[in-house]
């Protein structure tokens, strides 16, 4: 510490190289600093005591707010301790490992040692900034907080003040009574001090100007500088003192920031005049103190004279004197012959070589230097020169000027002079007889007031000697000095300076070392360094033991010194090798990657670099060990790399949440076992082991996946084949926002056309523009980029993915926003009404359906398909009804079907007339009609999805279909040419996605027919889907297609038998399998896992409206009878083991031999009813039953084959498979998706496989392949229409067509 620390003492005109000088944007030096110079009559009071140099004392112009204290007697400081033991000796070192045993480094490493729970040490200070202390390397943060750079604490600023080794003093003057009209009257001996709040110094001769005060206006700046925050000054008048601070001690102490040569001294009140006086500011940022301190004001008499003249008269004193009475006499002598000038108007000449002289003061260059600068130059006496030289009084008349100046010059020798003699009288050496005259002046110790106006005396600033262990510490004084009270100038200087936060951390970390390495104790500051190095600090030395591990150096790997020329990428480069190297290294792979990632987060603060602390941020990991990442994929540690990327691709797929987890476990066997492949497969989302057949340029290209988004992935490419749909949107691309926002349309045309059944607003419009823009620009790239996948921009994928109601629901719940553009054109009373629900519902109670695999009743599909008015052939209709399907979701809750049919707003079910005209059942004739909707249940407050989409929710893919045609057709509007339009099919969309379909509604018992005087009801709807339910076993295609086109469903109450055949076709026909199967005894939706069969070739003649009618009624006839028997297998069956399901209900056959043998063997019980012919009759019945199986699967087998032969001749309307989407999963909420594709028109017998990125060509085989036992099954098959060439699969980009082109 300052004074007992063994600081050096600070050399003149020497800056500590941190006190930076700094530009100020607004100068702060104008406001009441300089006021006109008071008269000599004031500024000289007349009372005694008080701050400066004057005799009676410094009478301030204005009342200072700062209570100046009071002097004391000169005493020797005693040695200080601080209060408490925070540097007392402890009494035990149980806490601390013995010093001489270990090295701190190592013993502090250990968590062992120190708890890291946050520390009860608490340091006073305040102004901190978390934000900016944890972002010390932010240099925009720096610029936005503006902080004023490093400071000093008080023990620092006394040093820098003046030499501590010199005292300064207070010099009081008391005027000699005045003789002649030429003696210096009382004011103008006191103007001999040359400034109120100037001290004298007699080591040199000279004055220190030193002023402190509290005030938030200091004197006016020679410049503009950056200043600390005056807001903050301004709350506390000073950091020191009692009463200062009234809510308690915010800082320990003051923390001063310097500006040299701020203050030109003739701009002080009152002015020191003199050109050359520049003071240093100090200001402390935490209170309104502030210090002025000049450099030393030469004396009069130079110090070298001074000093010159005392030896010459220590080491040649007369016979009769003492050393110490010989300087006296010689100083006094001087004395004397400018008081006798000044007030006895002594004019004579003096003669040098007197005996008086000559025995008082001597003659030699030393005095003729002295005596020339007072002024007395010499002459000879009179024209005798033999007589000697004489000394000729100046002139001193006050009217002249060169008076008035050699007046000025002698009073203040005069001052100096006896200042030097009363301090010098006060030392210890002896002066023998000698009795020294009297004197003027009154000199006090300044030192003490000055060091408690700056708040660096003992009593305001507790600190004691250094430990003794630390005296003579190498190195300790440059750390000593940046931190004088450790904790709180540590923390202060990264408050007020973060930039330099690694220095101030070096220099605390070495101190507390050094207490440490002593033998003292100091918990405290151990504990504060732990928690700094858990803040990320780190020292210097830490810097350069980062460059090392990262391999730099002349002995590193990498043989190349580390400094500011590496550039940052090279930097990286070296840590990601040395992040490698340490993979490889078993035992302490992974501490050394933890020690890698600190080195370079430290040397990217160091840097202030964004690349390097970017690639930290996004690379570090969590430091998982080998074993943890096996364990983490549940994989051994043996697995070959194609496995691993399969199971790898599996886990995410099932728990998408822990994505990031298995990526870093990817990572960490990646590197460990040095597999390029694995790298790759990180970086580019695709196995290279497959990417030479991808890279081909006749091979389609895959999509990336943008987090959960493998059904989109699935839907794109599948749109991509489409020649006509990608003819169509391909106009699109590279258009701009003001060409898709091209409104040429009215709010009437807006009411006279839909789009899936309702009408579209103006944003509708917009957004699905926007869409199909960026649709058209994903096509490009699939058809003219290289690389082997493409990646979906993040707005394509959230236009697919959220429909408009979304958005609009999402708009009503944020307060204050437009929830749509719609104008009067789209509020109109026959638009049909948006009903609210919740698609974030999990419980398959409520929604069953609430899939990815997207299961949903058939009229809600007929309904919501819907675009132009049905055809009404019964006109006996007065009531309205919706019939409920008994299949394929006779599973269902009744309560949970009217969500299922809605599944999209681009598809929503219009209650309207004009929409769509309900068959009415006749027995509820009479019955008023209400032509409003049933009241919808009220919306559900959303859940949360743990999956990791980006944006919404993981929507079912049949409603994430139908959100993207209805934004197709939305953005393919021509309002000019379907204006007059009266077809059905008046887009693409309709053209290659939609067929019309009759239903027709009879009743299923006979009395029913007698009691309605119109049995039979038909409508005519648009469609573009058909629906298999997946159940049953042994089904194939055209099972599940019988029982859509014939089943039976419940109206009010009744069954009626719902049939429908096929009117129109559509060139590409849909066929959804729903897997979705809801178990009543669980209550819970599983996944239907049956194989169903499909052939590459669909005839759909007997499902036409034209159809022979006799065929159809022997083929309905043979089904009957086909269903009669599958429902016997089913009840002898009863095999309902499947996933998620709670109870096992065992088929008969293997359940009744089971219990037969449990009952033979067991004898743990008496069963007295277990006889041999139980048991026997028990086998025999298991047999009984599997003959009945075996028999009536025969029986399914001849008459499958029997309709098979009744529409063996009709072919005509025949449709080719063209894609296979299939589901991945043992669950309907989760899973994989990927889609085959036939490569139509050129090679129809090859296929692909498109998953995500990856696109391989696949074998037939592969794509019909029997998939019972697998979770992997088919959940949409898609049919064009031969001869209709709607699917082009590879659509490439071919160079050597253009250069034919060009040859042409």
């Amino acid at each position: 510490m300052t004074g007992d620390s063994r600081t050096p003492p600070r050399p003149e005109k020497t800056r500590s190289p941190e006190l930076d000088t700094r530009r100020n944007k607004t100068s702060s030096a104008d406001a009441a600093s300089v006021q006109t110079p008071i008269p000599a009559s004031v500024f000289y009071g007349s009372s005694n005591g008080g701050q400066g140099s004057s005799h009676t004392g410094y009478i301030a112009p204005t009342p200072s707010p700062f209570r100046e204290p009071q002097l004391v007697q000169d005493e020797p400081i005693p040695d200080l301790i601080t209060p408490g033991d925070q540097w007392a000796k402890p009494t035990s070192n149980s806490d601390w490992p013995d010093a001489s045993a270990t090295h701190w480094d190592t013993a502090w490493a250990g968590s062992d040692i120190w708890d890291n729970s946050l520390t009860t040490f608490k340091v006073a200070i305040d102004g901190r900034s978390e934000d900016e202390e944890l972002n010390w390397a932010d240099t925009a943060l720096r610029e936005r907080c503006h902080r004023p750079g490093p400071g000093i604490l008080p023990p620092l600023l006394a040093d820098r003040m003046h030499d501590p080794s010199h005292v300064l003093y207070s010099v009081n003057v008391q005027p000699q009574p005045v003789v002649n009209n030429l003696s210096p009257t009382a004011e103008e001996a006191r103007t001999a001090i040359p400034h109120p709040n100037a001290y004298y110094c007699q080591e040199h001769n000279g004055w220190v100007l030193v002023i402190w005060r509290s005030s938030s206006v200091v004197p006016k700046l020679t410049q503009d500088y950056d200043l600390p925050d005056l807001a903050r000054r301004k709350r506390t008048t000073s950091c020191v003192g009692d009463g200062e601070q009234p809510f308690g001690q915010a800082n320990v102490t003051h923390h001063w920031h310097c500006y040299e040569r701020a203050i030109d001294a003739r701009t002080l009140n009152p002015p020191f005049m003199r050109d050359d006086t520049m003071l240093d500011l100090y200001l402390c940022c935490q209170c309104s103190m502030y210090c002025l301190v000049s450099d030393i004001i030469p004396g009069v008499v130079p110090v070298d004279l001074v000093d010159k003249l005392t030896r010459q008269k220590l080491s040649h004193p007369p016979p009769d004197k003492t050393p110490k009475a010989s300087v006296l006499s010689a100083w006094e002598t001087i004395l004397s012959i400018i008081e006798n000038r000044l007030w006895k108007d002594e004019r004579r000449l003096l003669m040098v070589s007197g005996a008086r002289f000559q025995q008082k003061v001597g003659w030699n260059s030393t005095l003729r230097k002295i005596f020339d600068i007072l002024m007395f130059h010499t002459a000879p006496m009179g024209e005798d020169k033999e007589r000697g030289l004489a000394l000729q009084p100046p002139e001193i008349d006050p009217t002249t000027v060169e008076g008035k100046q050699v007046r000025t010059t002698l009073l203040r020798a005069w001052a100096e002079i006896s200042a030097w003699l009363m301090i010098y009288q006060k030392s210890n050496d002896p002066s023998g007889e000698y009795h020294p005259r009297d004197l003027h002046v009154q000199v006090s110790d300044a030192q003490t007031m000055c060091l408690t106006g700056i708040g660096a005396h003992s009593s305001q600033l507790a600190r004691g000697m250094l430990p003794d262990s630390l005296v003579g510490v190498e190195d300790l004084d440059s750390h000593w000095r940046v931190l004088e009270l450790l904790a709180f100038a540590y923390f202060a200087q990264c408050r007020c300076n973060p930039a330099n936060t690694p220095t101030y951390f070096s220099s605390f970390y070495f101190l507390v070392q050094a207490l440490y390495n002593g033998g003292e104790s100091a918990s405290d500051l151990q504990q504060q360094v732990v928690e700094e190095r858990g803040r990320g600090r780190y020292t210097n030395a830490d810097l350069q033991q980062a460059a090392v591990m990262l391999g730099f150096g002349k002995d590193g790997e990498l043989g190349v010194e580390f400094d500011r020329d590496v550039d940052d990428k090279f930097v990286l480069e070296a840590w990601r090798n040395a992040r490698r190297r340490a993979w490889r290294d078993i035992e302490r792979g992974s501490e050394m990657r933890l020690e890698l990632n600190d080195a370079l987060r430290w040397i990217a603060d160091d840097r202030g670099s964004v690349v390097l602390k970017k690639a930290w941020e996004e690379e570090r990991g969590t430091g998982m060990t080998i074993e943890a990442a096996y364990s983490t994929l549940e994989v051994p540690k043996d697995v070959d790399e194609s496995m691993l990327l399969t199971i790898f691709l599996m886990r995410i797929t099932d728990q998408p949440s822990q994505l990031d987890k298995m990526r870093e476990a990817m990572t960490v066997i990646a590197e460990t076992t040095d597999s390029e492949r694995l790298r790759q497969f990180l970086v580019t989302g695709q196995d290279p082991g497959d990417a030479t057949q991808v890279n081909n340029a006749d091979m389609p290209r895959g999509l990336n996946q943008l987090g959960n988004t493998c059904y989109l992935n699935s839907l794109l490419q599948y749109f991509y084949t489409i020649k006509d749909l990608r003819a169509a949107i391909t106009p699109f691309a590279n258009s701009s926002v003001k060409d898709l926002d091209d409104s040429k349309f009215t709010d009437d045309d807006l009411k006279r056309h839909r789009v899936g059944g309702r009408l579209v607003t103006r944003r509708e419009i917009l957004r699905s523009k926007k869409f199909v823009n960026q649709l058209a620009d994903l096509f490009w790239n699939l058809e003219y980029c290289d690389v082997p996948a493409v990646t979906p921009t993040i707005d394509l994928a959230k236009l697919a993915l959220v429909t408009s109601q979304d958005e609009e629901e999402d708009d009503m719940d944020r307060p204050g926003t437009d929830a749509s553009n719609d104008t009067d054109a789209t509020l109109v009373d026959d638009a049909p009404p948006r009903p609210a629900y919740d698609r974030s519902s999990s419980s398959p109670v409520d929604s069953p359906t609430g899939s990815v695999l997207g299961k949903r009743t058939r009229d809600g599909d007929s309904a919501m398909d819907v675009d132009s008015p049905s055809a009404l052939q019964d006109t006996d209709t007065t009531a309205q009804f919706e019939p409920e399907t008994a299949s394929p979701v006779s599973d269902i809750p009744p309560q949970s079907r009217s969500e299922q049919s809605i599944a999209s707003s681009s598809k929503m079910k219009s209650p309207s007339r004009d929409s769509d005209i309900e068959i009415a059942d006749p027995d509820s004739r009479g019955v008023q009609s209400d032509s409003k909707p049933p009241p919808l249940p009220s919306r559900k407050p959303r859940q949360t999805d743990d999956s990791v989409m980006m944006f919404g929710k993981q929507h079912d893919v049949s409603e994430c279909m139908d959100n993207c045609i209805f934004q197709i057709e939305t953005a393919l509007l021509d309002f000019q040419e379907i204006a007059g339009a009266d077809d059905d099919k008046t887009s693409v969309v309709k053209r290659l996605f939609y067929g019309k379909k009759r239903q027709r509604l009879t009743p299923l018992e006979s009395y029913d027919d007698t009691r309605h005087k119109s049995s039979t009801h038909e409508k005519e709807d648009l469609f573009s889907h058909l629906h298999v339910n997946v159940s049953d076993e042994g089904f194939d295609l055209y099972d599940g297609l019988a029982r859509y086109f014939d089943d039976v469903v419940e109206v009010q109450g009744s069954k009626k038998r719902m049939e429908v055949s096929l009117v129109d076709l559509p060139p590409l026909l849909q066929i959804q399998l729903q897997r979705v199967q809801f178990d009543r005894e669980t209550q819970q939706a599983y996944k239907s896992q049956a194989y169903i069969k499909y052939g590459d070739t669909l005839y759909v003649d007997r499902f036409l409206d034209s159809a022979n009618p006799e065929k159809k009624a022997r083929a309905k006839s043979i089904q009957a009878e086909l269903n009669a028997s599958r429902d016997r297998i089913q009840r002898y069956a009863q095999d309902k083991a499947r996933a998620f399901t709670l109870f096992y209900y065992a088929p008969f056959p293997p359940a009744l031999n089971a219990t037969a043998e449990f009952l033979s063997k067991q004898s743990i019980l008496p069963l007295p009813e277990v006889t041999a012919s139980l048991l026997s009759e028990l086998r025999r019945e298991s047999d009984h039953v599997t003959q009945l199986l075996e028999k009536e699967r025969d029986t399914v087998t001849r008459l499958k084959a029997q309709i098979e032969d009744v529409w063996q001749s009709d072919r005509s309307a025949a449709y080719e498979l063209t894609s296979v989407f299939i589901h991945r999963g043992s669950s309907p909420s989760w899973g994989h998706y990927f889609f085959y594709s036939r490569n139509l028109p050129e090679h129809p017998e090859q296929w692909f496989k498109y998953n995500d990125s990856e696109v391989s060509a696949v074998t037939k085989e592969e794509v019909f392949a029997d998939t019972t036992g697998s979770t992997a099954n088919p959940y949409m098959l898609v049919f064009a229409r031969r001869g209709s060439e709607a699917i082009e699969t590879v659509h490439r980009f071919d160079p050597s067509k253009l250069q034919e082109m060009q040859e042409d």
